[in-house]
């Protein structure tokens, strides 16, 4: 996954990293904001799950201590990261400030 991982960050669009759990009620909540997200931005952002249970290593590298844990990545930098669950329009207003 870690090759993987930094391909997927290094790319030209913006990336947004959601760490989740499948036990985690509040990243069930954000699954159908994500979904709703990526259908308005299209092709401007690429949207990747990871689950923390399955990818322990990458979760503590990017020290991932709640979830969900949303990190924004533009050229394999993150620029941005937030535990918990955002609202569209906000989620939104954060990911257009980097575009």
């Amino acid at each position: 996954m870690k090759t993987n991982f930094n391909n997927i960050i290094q790319s030209e669009k913006i990336v947004l990293i959601d760490f989740y759990a499948d036990w985690c009620g509040p990243c069930k909540m954000l699954t159908p904001i994500l979904k709703e997200v990526k259908d308005e931005l299209a092709d401007s952002i690429k949207i990747v799950k990871i689950d923390v249970d399955k990818n322990q290593t990458l979760a503590s590298k990017y020290q991932v201590r709640g979830v969900p844990t949303m990190i924004l990545f533009i050229n394999g930098k993150q620029v941005w990261r937030q535990s918990g669950v955002l609202q569209k329009n906000d989620l939104l207003f954060i990911l257009n400030q980097h575009s």
